[in-house]
């Protein structure tokens, strides 16, 4: 029997833990290369004007002054305009930017004039002399995170969830500390220094991811982040940007070492691959039982991914499931049927209820 999204809502708007409970099914299915009656689909779609727009600036902001109502606040009412469909959930990413990870292993945040970004200046000038240590110092920005997680995990109890950490760790915080060219630059003259820091950075990855996943209240309610795919126990979007300066080799001695320690800690993951330069790691990626997803992103310039679709079928044949968050809902009509439907992840946003409510019913009959 063909099981429908749940509909009631209190007023206009959705009952969290009755569509989270519904969410869970889905995602167990998904997550076991199952399916129900669809694949898994995280549709939104507005239901009202709103006027927050979300940047890794704002959080930034909020954080650092604790004036964290001023982002949870705007999220929540416009949580409240949005309709969630399929297994879409309302989520919120606490973050000081991408290169937080670095941040809390002692860089400097820095703001574009637009406050629109973040990132941090390069601060090692010699592996020698740098010490890797989480800085959990009072007002520093571990602490100040840790401080917005807490007071959130009140705020948004039966009302949305707070993403898992974007966490570009391994080769990519070490990237930021020293800045790429120079990390280019230290493979090959001081190797030997260069795995000793990673061995270090990688031995913090534990520390930071279960500070957001308590102070984040997650346990018992389950994980989800900046990919809308949810999970019931521990998950998390594993990365290393700079493996695109990597040859296979490289990525083999220093990358994925680090990203199969990171996989282990969790129930599930998946894997982003950002950029054609990424895809020489591609069949290291696919060789890894402990990643169960990947996510394609060609990069600038690039064809989308659905002119890839050699390349999400190979990923499917080697038993990994893809996460397709560019195709609109005439896309996904039109050629879902070229994927496994037991090993794919939609996300996307409609522009109408409608339109929403129309492709969860296509696929349900059309798969």
């Amino acid at each position: 029997m063909h099981e429908k999204k749940p509909k009631e809502r209190n007023g206009n708007f959705m009952d969290f833990n009755q569509q989270l409970n519904h969410t869970r099914r889905y995602a167990k299915a998904f997550w076991q290369h199952e399916m129900l009656d669809r694949p898994y689909v995280a549709v939104t779609a507005p239901m009202g004007p709103s006027s927050f727009i979300w940047t890794p600036a704002k959080s930034l902001r909020a954080c650092l002054s604790e004036d964290y109502d001023s982002i949870l606040k705007p999220f929540w009412q416009q949580a409240q305009e949005t309709f969630y469909g399929g297994e879409a959930l309302p989520h919120l990413e606490l973050t000081l930017g991408p290169d937080q990870y670095a941040a809390f292993l002692g860089a400097q945040i820095r703001v574009s004039g637009e406050g629109d970004t973040t990132w941090v200046d390069p601060c090692v000038e010699d592996w020698e002399d740098y010490k890797v240590q989480i800085d959990k110092r009072e007002h520093g920005y571990y602490d100040k995170l840790k401080k917005f997680f807490v007071y959130a995990a009140d705020f948004c109890k039966d009302k949305f969830m707070l993403n898992m950490l974007d966490l570009h760790s391994n080769m990519d915080a070490l990237s930021a500390l020293r800045g790429a060219q120079d990390l280019c630059m230290d493979l090959y003259d001081c190797p030997g220094e260069v795995h000793r820091v990673l061995d270090q950075v990688r031995k913090t990855y534990h520390d930071i991811y279960q500070m957001a996943y308590d102070s984040g209240r997650m346990e018992g309610v389950g994980t989800i982040g900046w990919s809308p795919i949810y999970c019931e126990g521990r998950s998390a979007v594993l990365q290393c940007d700079f493996s695109c300066l990597l040859s296979p080799a490289q990525g083999r001695e220093y990358v994925f070492p680090a990203i199969l320690e990171e996989a282990r800690l969790l129930d599930h993951c998946i894997y982003h691959l950002d950029g054609k330069d990424a895809l020489v790691h591609l069949d290291t990626i696919l060789s890894m039982d402990e990643i169960d997803c990947v996510q394609w992103v060609p990069g600038t310039g690039q064809p989308r991914t659905v002119e890839w679709m050699d390349l999400l079928q190979k990923i499917q044949a080697a038993g990994k499931s893809v996460w397709i968050y560019d195709w609109t809902v005439e896309e996904i009509m039109a050629y879902h049927k070229e994927l496994a439907p037991d090993k794919v992840a939609y996300s996307l946003e409609a522009s109408s209820v409608e339109d929403a409510e129309r492709l969860l019913e296509y696929l349900v009959k059309n798969t």
